[in-house]
């Protein structure tokens, strides 16, 4: 693949922080998972793109045909895998090596990179992982019309968590965040009240903001612990909390305080994006839905690690990154 575009997710922030630095002249970590491309070369036993095609790339290589991925949980397959790693690479980078490439890629039909703007081209983007993982949250927790449905978290997955409850008919959409810029977004994707506070106080106006029952739906984009409290603090009793948030824990309340006393379901997980792909890419090539609004930063390549402090120090919401 020759890339477009890529981009620095919120996840790669865990290992920023995390990863031990590596000394001088000692090879790093690949990084990064989402890209939009052209393809270079194709191997032998590709089927079902060729040399030129313009591409969105999942997050996730499957190979699309194994009981798994017809289930819808491409994520889970037996013959895929994740970006980032030495043996597989990353995707933050101008050329990748894409496995399972037949099951995993997606053609953008009638597009070339080269006269599209900039606006589809981050639109686009979004499907690699941002959006869609806010889409499978709103999925997982069977969004229907009507609902009240609660977004923990105002990062660009909680965002397209928003933007995907509202195409799915949610009648009140309670985004849970306290920066005023990406709250504003949250509302022009659909958001009809915005709660900055948190812990305690932020589920009391939660409950306020529901007439005391709670919300239908939580749809939890963090992955820290105290998102996870607040979550089934104010889900209702019979609700659901989908979680996309990559947890940063290994242990969850499940009692009967949290989920077994208001008999509340717990979903959500990596999200599948290669399942809603050809759909997606579909509504934004129709002006649908322009999730692309997240990005507010470009880097070229040489200044990634500078996207990474930006995002790591909420500078920025969602960076993209030039070739």
């Amino acid at each position: 693949m020759r890339t477009v575009r890529s981009c620095i997710c919120g996840s790669d922030l865990h290992p920023y922080h995390s990863m031990p630095a590596t000394s001088s002249g000692e090879p790093g970590n690949p990084m990064g998972h989402e890209l939009i491309g052209v393809v270079e070369e194709i191997g032998s036993e590709v089927t079902g793109v060729r040399r030129g095609d313009f591409v969105v790339v999942p997050f996730a290589f499957s190979d699309n045909t194994c009981a798994i991925c017809r289930d819808g949980f491409q994520t889970a397959c037996p013959h895929g895998g994740f970006y980032g790693s030495p043996e597989v690479g990353g995707l933050q980078a101008q050329l990748a090596r894409i496995p399972q490439a037949s099951g995993s890629l997606v053609k953008v039909p009638d597009v070339s990179p080269d006269s599209a703007d900039e606006a589809l081209l981050a639109s686009l983007l979004t499907l690699s992982d941002v959006y869609l993982t806010g889409y499978h949250a709103a999925f997982m927790a069977d969004v229907r019309p009507g609902q009240t449905v609660t977004v923990v978290g105002d990062g660009a997955v909680g965002l397209g968590a928003v933007l995907a409850a509202r195409q799915m008919g949610a009648e009140q959409i309670i985004l849970m965040g306290r920066h005023r810029a990406r709250t504003d977004l949250g509302r022009e994707f659909g958001a009809t009240d915005v709660v900055a506070e948190r812990g305690e106080e932020g589920v009391a106006k939660v409950m306020e903001l529901t007439g005391g029952l709670g919300s239908q739906v939580v749809l939890e984009a963090v992955g820290h612990m105290p998102a996870y409290e607040q979550s089934y603090g104010v889900v209702r009793p019979g609700g659901v909390i989908s979680r996309v948030g990559v947890p940063q824990y290994e242990k969850a309340p499940i009692g009967f305080g949290s989920l077994f006393g208001k008999n509340a379901r717990l979903a959500g997980g990596p999200a599948p994006v290669r399942a809603y792909l050809e759909d997606a890419i579909t509504q934004v090539l129709a002006g649908e839905i322009d999730p692309g609004k997240v990005f507010d930063r470009t880097v070229d390549i040489e200044d990634v690690p500078a996207g990474y402090a930006a995002m790591d120090d909420r500078t920025a919401l969602k960076v993209m990154v030039t070739p």
